[in-house]
């Protein structure tokens, strides 16, 4: 699937490769979920399929018949790596992420980098994120960010560049992804879950911020619905506790907690939207109620406040946004 979005890194990186000198390392940053893991992906293969053809394949389409391709898609291709963090367990692939992607991880790159590529001259190596790696994994990679494998490329996925060791850092080019647009949101949506109704795109591409991967992660979580109940307890400030009641019940158990997740993150950004449109008191009051309820919001999970509590009190900071409460 072509990527959609941040056509100006993807060409700042096609021109390198195109050039007579690909730098080693690049650090791909952005905000989560706005595509840098599947351009680092595209990237690989582009790359390794280059080299193996002794011909630029940076632009075009390379076919799933391709014989990197066919590799890459089978977890076979003997010069592309990608370290990501693994399951606990096993045999449950989809459950209990490791919170780190370890230095033995790390490790299992230096009996590929002590020999040449195998396949052609040039080998991948892909760790999203870096963001996720313990510290000494970091210090074991920046050995070889420092006197990189001859014909190694390292593409390192990052939200979070800050946190990184400023070594690791300045041993990359950095590559800079945005927020997509609303239309490119709502684009990604169609081309990837074309069951979707258009009412539940609008609203998947207003909690996304930009970022294709959390409209995916709520799509099918009915945010329409949450958004229509907070806007309606914005409005009328919900007085008999009628939708606050209800929700709350709703969102508190188990098989609720993605919703109960979405619940969290679109109440203040409701909140902040409203503050957009204020001036004096009524601003003063809307700035106060965000505060509150950003800090729920990152409250609730970390101290594991009971849910039903919680989507109570924050919607009780939605509705002061409510005329009738005074803000106006």
């Amino acid at each position: 699937m072509t990527l959609i979005g941040n056509d100006a890194a993807r060409e700042a990186f096609v021109a390198a490769a195109e050039g007579t000198a690909l730098h080693h390392a690049w650090l791909l940053s952005g905000p989560e979920g706005v595509g840098k893991a599947a351009f680092a992906r595209e990237m690989a293969l582009r790359l390794l399929a280059a080299a193996l053809d002794g011909r630029s394949r940076m632009r075009g389409e390379i076919g799933d018949d391709h014989r990197v391709a066919q590799l890459m898609a089978a977890g076979a291709h003997p010069d592309y790596r990608a370290l990501v963090r693994l399951p606990k367990d096993p045999d449950k692939p989809d459950q209990d992420i490791a919170r780190s992607i370890k230095i033995d991880q790390v490790r299992t790159l230096q009996p590929m980098f002590a020999t040449k590529p195998a396949l052609s001259s040039r080998r991948v190596v892909v760790i999203d994120a870096i963001d996720d790696l313990e510290r000494p994994g970091a210090n074991a990679l920046l050995k070889n960010l420092e006197e990189p494998p001859v014909g190694t490329i390292f593409l390192l996925v990052s939200h979070s560049p800050g946190r990184l060791l400023p070594t690791i850092r300045s041993r990359c080019r950095q590559l800079r992804f945005d927020p997509l647009r609303d239309a490119e949101v709502a684009q990604v949506l169609r081309d990837t879950a074309p069951e979707i109704d258009g009412s539940e795109v609008d609203a998947l591409v207003a909690a996304a911020g930009g970022s294709p991967g959390r409209a995916l992660a709520y799509a099918g979580l009915s945010v329409a619905a949450l958004d229509r109940d907070l806007a309606m307890i914005a409005e009328t400030g919900d007085g008999d506790n009628r939708i606050r009641s209800r929700l709350a019940k709703a969102l508190a158990g188990k098989t609720a907690q993605p919703r109960y997740a979405v619940f969290l993150d679109r109440a203040p950004a409701l909140i902040a939207a409203a503050a957009r449109t204020r001036t004096g008191p009524p601003l003063r009051d809307a700035l106060d109620a965000y505060d509150k309820a950003r800090a729920l919001a990152a409250m609730a999970p970390a101290l594991s406040l009971v849910a039903e509590t919680t989507v109570f009190e924050m919607a009780g900071l939605v509705a002061r946004l409510a005329p009738a409460r005074g803000i106006a």
